[in-house]
């Protein structure tokens, strides 16, 4: 039925596939998402048009007291504890998200640990891939995911990441390594490792494990291609997360577990 000014209602756009991605500081979360975008021919799309899309738990820090931001610039505030995270905002956002809504996203400048007046405009997409280090740590977002993927990448590797991508973010190293002993590894080990256990999906070695990445891409892909109302018939009630789209049956040559059990999924082929 048309309007009262005779134009067609817009149509409400499907609610959109949640998947949050986890892991430890610099195991490579953002690069697997930014690889599934590419596999799906997606990076290129105007965001405008996109149907999968990437968000980031970092946009969401809390603002920080003149105290607490002259603790950060010094390398003594804990970026990695579940308080530094604005808790109330991201679930909003999530929530107007998964509702199909248009929503303003903040930014955050990493250089001089502040938000920004700036901010990003997030429109509807058919996947939304949500990664950051405690994305699965807050119960009421963790249930919002249709899907978990914890990318479990080794401590030494994640060090080196991490030093090379602080120190092209203007810091010494003395004050990284620091920071990183007192801060980033108790935190991991605390927050992050534990809330591996709500993981469907493991990926060792983050966007090495191509196996792992083409199986993802292939699922987001079915629900791209039209599966996507399957999930939507048995879709999240408000009593729980219910997830109605199951990965491949496993076949001959295929190892991947069934929806409902965790998947540890490993290369056939690793460097010697």
């Amino acid at each position: 039925m048309a309007s009262a000014g005779g134009a067609e209602p817009e149509r409400p756009h499907p609610k959109p596939f949640l998947i949050g991605v986890s892991g430890g500081t610099a195991s490579g979360k953002s690069t697997v998402c930014e690889k599934i975008m590419e596999l799906l021919g997606q990076n290129e799309v105007d965001r405008r048009q996109r149907k999968v899309l990437i968000l980031s738990q970092d946009s969401f820090y809390k603002v920080l007291t003149a105290e607490q931001q002259a603790k950060a610039l010094k390398g003594q505030y804990n970026f990695d504890h579940p308080d530094a995270f604005d808790n109330d905002l991201m679930h909003t956002t999530l929530k107007n998200i998964v509702e199909g809504k248009t929503v303003e996203v903040p930014t955050y400048d990493f250089v001089t640990h502040s938000r920004l007046a700036e901010t990003t405009v997030v429109y509807p997409a058919d996947v939304v891939l949500f990664e950051g280090i405690l994305v699965f740590y807050n119960q009421d977002i963790r249930d919002m995911f249709h899907l978990r993927l914890f990318v479990d990448t080794d401590s030494d590797v994640r060090l080196s990441r991490r030093v090379l991508r602080d120190m092209k973010r203007g810091r010494d190293l003395e004050q990284i390594l620091t920071q990183y002993t007192t801060f980033v590894k108790p935190a991991f080990e605390e927050f992050c490792l534990p809330t591996k256990k709500y993981a469907d999906v493991i990926i060792p070695r983050g966007v090495d494990n191509m196996v792992a990445i083409n199986l993802i891409v292939q699922h987001i892909q079915d629900i791209l291609n039209g599966d996507i109302c399957k999930w939507q018939r048995g879709a999240m009630n408000g009593h729980g997360r219910t997830y109605k789209r199951p990965f491949p049956e496993q076949t001959e040559s295929s190892s991947v577990l069934a929806a409902g059990k965790r998947s540890h999924l490993e290369s056939s082929s690793r460097p010697h």
